[in-house]
């Protein structure tokens, strides 16, 4: 399969193999979604043996473009996460490939020809979420933690923020130089990303704040209160979703509290 090098933000297109560095391929799979961006980036990680991760849901065509890249020297297949749209396809890879399927704990490592990969748990988008750092280039493979895209929504009903912030102080830790995320673009600046994140977080919670101020009750009453104009009921849903986990939060560290009545500031 033919690779491209890329060179800068152009779109992702689905099933070509792009050299993202002398180590690095990502192949996009067919699951474009408005919390998966153009949809989940597959990973291939090395030159003589491969380990792939996220190989994403399971699809024929995506599964033909991973092993058209890695053929062979596929040997391991893991995932960032258990859920079906990065980890759905394991079973199937490794059925037509022969990979060994790995399921690594926090400080492992895998060793190939040319690379090594030490798992970090990043706890935080899910509960059983995890990141891959390519120790020769100091680039996190780092699944549902950050993107590019401020459009993907980082928070889910799975979330925990406290765990989220957590990993965030991990990641400052590592001299990283990238991101290499489950959705959109690679991430050039991880501070920064982290940074904006952050920087993110702290403004919902103060708009829920806000909204409790001025009589706001409920998730789904703060959701509105927050939502942009034109928003739909399925966006309130959602955003309703991601307020309850930030007023976990919040609870947590004493700012508001949950009464008969709905929630309100402490």
């Amino acid at each position: 399969m033919e690779e491209v090098k890329e060179e800068g933000p152009e779109p992702i297109v689905p099933g070509v193999a792009r050299a993202l560095s002398p180590l690095v391929r990502r192949i996009l799979a067919l699951n474009p979604s408005p919390i998966r961006s153009y949809g989940t980036n597959t990973y291939l990680i090395g030159i003589d043996e491969i380990v792939v991760i996220d190989p994403g849901p399971e699809n024929s065509a995506h599964l033909d473009s991973v092993i058209g890249c890695g053929g062979d020297r596929i040997k391991w297949v893991t995932s960032t996460c258990s859920d079906p749209e990065h980890a759905g396809a394991i079973d199937a890879l490794i059925e037509r490939t022969g990979a060994e399927k790995l399921t690594p704990k926090d400080g492992d490592t895998i060793l190939g020809t040319e690379f090594r990969i030490t798992i970090h748990d990043m706890e935080g988008p899910v509960t059983d979420h995890k990141s891959f750092l390519l120790e020769e280039e100091r680039t996190l493979i780092c699944g549902k933690l950050v993107s590019a895209d401020e459009s993907i929504p980082l928070i889910s009903s799975s979330s925990d923020l406290s765990a989220y912030h957590q990993s965030f102080q991990k990641t400052q830790k590592m001299r990283l130089k990238k991101f290499a995320p489950a959705f959109g673009h690679v991430i050039e600046d991880p501070r920064k990303a982290i940074s904006s994140a952050i920087q993110s977080f702290d403004k919902t919670d103060q708009d829920i704040l806000k909204a409790l101020k001025k009589g706001a009750k409920t998730p789904t009453e703060i959701a509105t209160a927050s939502a942009s104009k034109g928003s739909n009921t399925e966006d309130i849903e959602k955003l309703a979703e991601s307020v309850q986990v930030h007023l976990t939060k919040l609870a947590e560290e004493k700012s508001v509290k949950h009464l008969k009545a709905g929630w309100a500031i402490r």
